[in-house]
Order: structure tokens, then C-alpha cells, then sequence
């Protein structure tokens, strides 16, 4: 039981060290992602496809947040405004 612990540490360490939260690194692969669909730089399709990836990770986002089962959903009973009676 330990070992198998141990290995899912390790996995979820590698898993982890995979995602970046450096803003100038996503940005940079969401570049090379829209010039791979044969978007130029510089062009409204390449400023729409950079949107569309923006929007789709905000979205992305919002889900993870809703299918969290302790979110409240903005109603937080006896927060004030919103209370639930």
C-alpha cells in the first residue's frame, strides 16, 4: 500500500510540472498553436483564433469551478445580499 502511494506522488508530481502558469509561455505555445492552423501573426484570423483559445480555457475554467461540489453557486446563505431563508 505504501509503494503504490509512493508511485501516485510521483505521478502527480511529473503531471504537474507539465503545466505552466507563466503567462508568456502560454502565450507563446497559443502562438505557435494558431500559426500551426496557418494563421499569420499580425492578421484578424490570428487574433480571433488567439481569442478563441482564451475563451475556450475561461470556459474551461468556469466548468471545473461549477462541477466543484463546494462551490455554493453565488448564493452563500447569510452573506448578505443573497441570503437564503
Amino acid at each position: 500500500m505504501p509503494t503504490r502511494l509512493l508511485l501516485l506522488a510521483a505521478a502527480l508530481a511529473l503531471l504537474t510540472g507539465c503545466v505552466t502558469s507563466d503567462p508568456a509561455e502560454r502565450r507563446a505555445r497559443d502562438e505557435a498553436t494558431c500559426s500551426s492552423y496557418g494563421f499569420r501573426k499580425g492578421t484578424d484570423g490570428f487574433a480571433a483564433c488567439l481569442q478563441r483559445i482564451d475563451l475556450a480555457r475561461a470556459l474551461d475554467r468556469r466548468q471545473r469551478l461549477y462541477d466543484d461540489l463546494g462551490y455554493p453557486g453565488g448564493v452563500v446563505p447569510g452573506a448578505g445580499y443573497g441570503r437564503v431563508w
